[in-house]
C-alpha cells in the first residue's frame, strides 16, 4: 500500500457508517429503557430499514409495521389455539400472505408478519404468547421509529452523479 492511500478518506462511507452505529445504539438504549425482554430486535429493525431518503423510509416502515402487528398477532393465536406442528404453521404463514395481499401490503410487511409470526409461534418462551407478541411488536415499533427519526434528523448524503 503507497501512503497516498492511507491518507485518502472515504467520508461518506464515515458518515454512513456513523449514522449507522448511532441508529442502532439509540435503538437499544430505547428498548433496555423499556426494560424489553429481547431488545435487540429494536436495533435489528433500525439496521433493516434505515433508508436514504425519508419519503421512502416511511413508506416501507408503515408495511413493516402492519406486518409485524399482523405476524404478532397471527403467532399468538396460533401458539394459544394449536399444537405447534409443521402444517399449521405453513397454513399460517399462507395465510399472512394472502391477508397481506387483501390487505394491499407489499412484500415487506409479508416478509415481517412472517419473520414475526415464526419467531412467536416457533421459540419457546417462559411467558405467555400475548406477551411475547407485544414485545416483539414492541421492539420492531421502537427499531422503526429511532430509524424514521434518525434519517428525518440526520439524512444520509446523495451522491453528487
Amino acid at each position: 500500500m503507497t501512503v497516498k492511500s492511507w491518507t485518502h478518506v472515504n467520508w461518506r462511507a464515515v458518515g454512513r457508517s456513523a449514522r449507522t452505529a448511532v441508529a442502532a445504539f439509540v435503538s437499544l438504549i430505547v428498548a433496555r429503557l423499556f426494560h424489553l425482554p429481547e431488545d435487540y430486535w429494536a436495533a435489528i429493525t433500525t439496521l433493516i430499514i434505515l433508508q436514504s431518503t425519508l419519503g421512502a423510509a416511511l413508506t416501507v416502515s408503515e408495511h413493516r409495521l402492519a406486518g409485524t402487528a399482523l405476524g404478532a398477532a397471527a403467532g399468538a393465536v396460533l401458539a394459544n389455539h394449536s399444537q405447534a406442528n409443521l402444517i399449521v404453521f405453513g397454513a399460517g404463514i399462507f395465510l399472512l400472505g394472502l391477508i397481506c395481499a387483501a390487505l394491499r401490503l407489499d412484500r415487506a410487511a409479508y416478509r415481517f408478519a412472517s419473520i414475526t409470526f415464526a419467531i412467536v409461534a416457533l421459540v419457546a418462551h417462559s411467558q405467555p404468547t400475548w406477551v411475547i407478541a407485544a414485545h416483539r411488536f414492541f421492539e420492531v415499533s421502537i427499531g422503526i421509529a429511532v430509524g424514521l427519526l434518525i434519517t428525518a434528523v440526520w439524512p444520509e448524503r446523495q451522491s453528487a452523479t
